[in-house]
């Protein structure tokens, strides 16, 4: 519209001015009257759709704003407005996938002008209560057919997920995919029956660690720096002491001098099924979080094991998140995890926290397929002649 003749820029202008002085039957004649003298583009045609809607002529508005979206369907005004009409003429579901168009395609608030910004925000809200008043009378509905959906397990998970309420996660390593495993956060405890030797040892394991803990030095930090390897840039966590381990197993051996200091430790580890990997696990370690630390969100690097914690020292405000999963520890009470899903921790308290952490094999696997994976990774280190850079 920069090249337009003086005439026809007066009268946009007039239409505009119209327009935002509330007086749309100007508005819209004016615009008219430029669309018939053949100058319309997508500007004409969305000022000329909200003239018509201020005058409440739902159609003319609705046919102007699909000649927007016709040149230009990410048009994020002219999403909002297609909605409006539709909600004005009683369908809400049409509506709302407007709305939920316009929200998909906005970039951050902070990149589009304020005007464009506040009806962007608007069709969230909107969608935002539709969602609400929709769960609420799905909901209810399922109550009164007598199903008791807290109760349900997965089924609530996916009302959750439906309703925006959880994220979904997948698992992500960082080295090593298994394929057609099931993707569960954290696994059922009845499936691992050896956890209740581990958790009957929980006193004997935690005076062992005690006695670590007033050895000076004996933790280090978890994630170090590795030598021949290029620093892991922005890893807030990289030498880090707030998270440290001392290590009974470390990359697939016994750590001696260690475990000698932990028997009890060790002879209740004596029936866990324990991840074997050349050179690589399983790891076993007293695991410590300092106060007022937080383990930023990561994915592990593999998917052929979980990991399993045993919490020790657990004070208050002390958390863990796999997925879309939130759950604190309790001091004696282990479970089991994918930790090749989005996972953190935070200790929010003025104490350290530590727990027992092992891993192990992924029951899902036969044992042909744990040989392979191991055979997998012997067969690595013989191509390359090197030990790996590897954490847990």
């Amino acid at each position: 519209m920069s090249t337009l003749p003086p005439e026809a820029r007066a009268r946009v202008d007039a239409a505009v001015a119209a327009l935002r002085g509330g007086r749309p039957a100007e508005a819209r004649r004016l615009f008219e009257q430029f669309i018939a003298a053949g100058g319309a583009d997508a500007s004409v045609q969305l000022g000329l759709a909200y003239a018509c809607l201020g005058m409440n002529d739902t159609a003319a508005a609705a046919a102007a704003a699909d000649r927007v979206l016709a040149s230009e369907p990410r048009n994020l005004r002219a999403l909002v407005l297609r909605g409006d009409c539709l909600q004005r003429s009683g369908d809400t579901r049409a509506a709302m996938a407007y709305y939920q168009a316009a929200v998909q395609a906005a970039p951050p608030a902070e990149q589009l002008p304020a005007e464009v910004a506040r009806e962007v925000a608007r069709a969230r809200a909107l969608c935002q209560r539709q969602t609400a008043e929709l769960e609420q009378a799905l909901r209810q509905r399922l109550a009164a057919g007598g199903l008791d959906v807290a109760a349900a397990g997965r089924f609530a998970e996916s009302l959750d997920i439906l309703f925006g309420h959880r994220r979904i996660y997948f698992q992500q390593p960082s080295k090593y995919f298994f394929p057609g495993l099931p993707q569960i956060q954290f696994y059922k405890r009845g499936a691992f029956p050896w956890l209740d030797a581990v958790e009957a040892a929980t006193d004997d394991i935690r005076e062992e660690l005690l006695q670590v803990m007033h050895v000076p030095d004996a933790f280090a930090p978890y994630v170090q720096a590795a030598q021949g390897r290029p620093r892991q840039q922005g890893n807030v966590m990289l030498d880090n002491p707030d998270w440290s381990a001392f290590y009974l197993w470390k990359e697939g051996s016994v750590v001696a001098e260690n475990a000698a200091q932990c028997p009890r430790t060790m002879a209740a580890l004596a029936g866990v099924p324990l991840n074997q990997l050349p050179n690589r696990s399983p790891s076993v370690m007293f695991s410590l979080l300092r106060p007022h630390a937080r383990i930023p969100p990561h994915n592990g690097l593999i998917n052929t094991r979980l990991i399993c914690h045993l919490p020790l020292i657990v004070p208050p405000g002390c958390g863990f998140r796999v997925g879309n999963e939130n759950r604190h520890w309790q001091e004696g009470k282990a479970w089991v995890f994918d930790d090749s899903i989005e996972h953190e921790a935070w200790n929010h308290s003025d104490q350290t926290r530590v727990i027992l952490l092992f891993e192990i094999w992924r029951p899902e696997l036969t044992e042909q397929e744990r040989l392979l994976v191991q055979a997998l990774f012997a067969a690595i280190d013989a191509q390359s002649g090197q030990k790996p850079a590897w954490e847990i």
